[in-house]
């Protein structure tokens, strides 16, 4: 059984179909009017109720937010396969083997520092902690706390420039440790 605005949707139609599409050419163009117009008659049939007696200007209204919700959608698609392309881009450039070798290196050094020291840079660095959090953790105060860091920071990275790691990729992989951490 049909809709009871059935046969208003169909006047509608039947009398601005015409002069929506007209009104999408200007602005999308004659390929994708037809497209604006099928949504534009999409709206006016879900929301029938809404249509006032003069309906042309407010099928205009609709055809201009089918209009606007496309381009700004165009525009959303476009940044999206701007940010894949780039990030296609690094991944093809970016080589991890220096980093994993790093991260490898910085592993063998953590395992010789002293246990507190060791327990300190990791609540700081791989847990996430704030100094004052971390304190609270080990059961020490934040200055003895901070201490603990700071040695396990040197001790660490006389190891690293003590053994055949490249000093310089593994201060870097502390860092980037250290900002994501942040």
């Amino acid at each position: 059984m049909p809709s009871l605005g059935y046969g208003r949707w169909e006047t509608l139609y039947a009398s601005h179909a015409d002069q929506v599409f007209a009104y999408a050419s200007r602005r999308v163009g004659a390929n994708d009017a037809a497209d604006v117009v099928a949504d534009t008659f999409l709206v006016a049939w879900r929301r029938l109720g809404d249509v006032p007696e003069d309906a042309l200007p407010w099928l205009y209204a609709a055809a201009r937010n089918v209009v606007n919700n496309a381009r700004r959608a165009e525009i959303r698609r476009d940044a999206l396969r701007s940010r894949l392309a780039a990030a296609e881009l690094r991944a093809a450039h970016d080589d991890p083997a220096p980093g994993v070798e790093a991260r490898a290196d910085i592993l063998a050094a953590m395992r010789l520092l002293p246990a507190p020291e060791r327990e300190a840079l990791m609540l700081v660095a791989w847990e996430d902690l704030e100094p004052r959090r971390a304190a609270a953790v080990i059961g020490c105060t934040p200055g003895a706390f901070a201490v603990r860091v700071h040695r396990g920071r040197r001790h660490l990275k006389k190891i690293l420039a003590s053994s055949e790691v490249d000093a310089e990729a593994a201060d870097l992989a502390l860092s980037e440790r250290r900002a994501g951490a942040a």
